[in-house]
């Protein structure tokens, strides 16, 4: 599951860039994408997700088991997929 937020779902899109003479190449816009350890009170372990920024304030607002469960059902991961640390 590389480049891909395992919260909102969000993955890497392509396009292209732009040169001054309006030459076009391809190119790939990565979601902002990073590694983040949370404590899962349900469970009472400590997990790690890739999340991206957008995934971090979902958690915020809506709590992280709802944030999961609300992942799972949508199919942007599944519960074995979820690294448990400790």
């Amino acid at each position: 599951m590389s480049k891909i937020c395992q919260i909102t779902g969000k993955k890497a899109m392509i396009g292209n860039n732009v040169s001054h003479s309006k030459r076009r190449t391809k190119r790939t816009f990565d979601a902002n994408l990073f590694t983040k350890k949370f404590y899962y009170v349900e469970q009472d372990c400590w997990i790690s997700l890739k999340i991206s920024a957008a995934g971090l304030r979902l958690i915020n607002k809506v709590g992280l088991d709802a944030a999961l469960n609300s992942a799972v059902n949508k199919g942007y991961c599944a519960w074995k997929e979820i690294k448990v640390i400790g």
